[in-house]
């Protein structure tokens, strides 16, 4: 699945205090931008090869933590952010639950998390609240309940139409399976739908990447995630490819999946506003990740998640059962944060707006920036007409090219 709201591998960091207090700079620019909600429910059934997420199996939890207890736990964190937070009037504008497979635990606990956050928060009366999904975790019946819970978002990794290629993932769900869990959750009452895709996997074709976006497509949810696959150090994926089991992904392949991506989707009234995300109007759009890109701030429960207010940034220690020996000792389950600079701020910004499909301000640059970017116009890698309104917007080629032009604006 995919991620949001915390990052795999831990960065260095200041300590972060027992009481998990905020510098002053933090707390008193609380409220101005809009508010979210992370919950990672770090547990699976098993652990797909390609994954270096924080998650763990029943086998891998070890003493002190488990999913029965999950929720009280993640309970016990909302009410430790209200205090950290003080009286800051901060309603909750967008929650995602992720994972893992936040639908290992039953609706009603995840309800139970949710409820502990409108108690402690309020939501505002159009929050957007998504949990990822595994398609064979969930059922009608189950559907039904995270509804009536209060979630108005579901995602659903569905990643290939392919059973190969599902195979060379590890993922355990049968090909049209998460096409009928789009079909339960429409039945449900979910207006907003996503399918997570993943190209590039070895031994995919062009024509087996085709046949998956048509086959999300053909479910007809308002939005689909497409990734390119990367294969992280420390799985079992990585392993297969450095003994020469598996080939690794080829950069030129990647290309030419984006552009199937693009071009399927697009004709059947998808449009793009971040790199890897699709949606059919702009109500579809991921809220919670637009937070993200713009600079929102957030709290993230559970183990290995991160939180962000005002340039403050700290992240919980990872394992399920540390995690819960900090909460029981009424301690912060923070383990360091960083305070960015205006500078780092800076860079952060253009980082993640100029993936969007409004791009990003021109005045994020400083001169060498700024003409890296009428380079980029001229090679077609910006648009001309949003360049010239002040705004750098990537082309098609711009978008398959990012990480070169984001180098060179920086």
């Amino acid at each position: 699945m995919t991620q949001t709201g915390y990052m795999p591998a831990l960065p260095d960091g200041d300590p972060m205090p027992l009481d998990g207090a905020l510098p002053e700079s933090a707390r008193a620019a609380l409220g101005r931008n809009p508010f979210a909600f992370y919950v990672h429910v770090p547990f699976c059934a098993t652990r797909c090869g390609y994954c270096d997420f924080n998650t763990y199996t029943a086998a891998e939890l070890g003493a002190g933590a488990s999913r029965e207890t999950y929720a009280d736990l993640a309970v016990d964190e909302v009410r430790l952010a209200r205090r950290v937070l003080g009286d800051a009037d901060l309603p909750v504008t967008t929650v995602f639950f992720g994972g893992g497979t936040p639908t290992l635990l039953p609706p009603e606990d995840l309800g139970r998390i949710l409820t502990a956050i409108r108690d402690e928060f309020g939501l505002a009366a159009d929050a957007e609240v998504t949990t990822e999904a595994n398609p064979e975790t969930v059922t009608p019946a189950s559907l039904a309940g995270l509804r009536g819970a209060g979630f108005t978002r579901i995602s659903l990794g569905m990643q290939s139409a392919r059973e190969h290629v599902l195979a060379v993932l590890d993922r355990t769900h049968t090909p049209g399976r998460p096409e009928r869990c789009v079909r339960w959750a429409r039945e449900a009452g979910f207006e907003h739908v996503n399918l997570d895709l993943i190209y590039g996997s070895p031994g995919e074709s062009d024509d087996d990447w085709r046949a998956s976006v048509e086959a999300a497509v053909a479910a007809a949810p308002d939005h689909v995630s497409a990734y390119a696959l990367i294969v992280e150090d420390g799985t079992r994926l990585a392993a297969q490819v450095r003994r020469g089991a598996l080939r690794p992904p080829d950069d030129d392949a990647m290309a030419d999946r984006y552009l199937i991506t693009e071009e399927l989707l697009a004709a059947h009234g998808y449009r793009w506003y971040e790199i890897s995300n699709w949606a059919t109007s702009p109500a579809a759009r991921s809220r919670h990740n637009l937070l993200y890109w713009t600079g929102g701030d957030w709290w993230g429960v559970g183990p290995g998640a991160h939180s962000h207010a005002a340039g403050t940034r700290w992240w919980n220690v990872k394992h399920p059962a540390s995690y819960a020996k900090r909460l029981a000792r009424g301690h912060s389950p923070g383990l360091a944060r960083e305070v960015l600079d205006a500078a780092d701020r800076r860079v952060e910004r253009i980082l993640l707006e100029v993936r969007l499909a409004d791009g990003m301000p021109l005045d994020l640059l400083e001169e060498r920036g700024l003409a890296a970017a009428r380079e980029a116009v001229h090679g077609g890698l910006l648009e001309p007409g949003p360049f010239e309104a002040g705004r750098a917007v990537l082309t098609l080629r711009g978008r398959l090219l990012t990480d070169a032009v984001v180098r060179d604006l920086t």
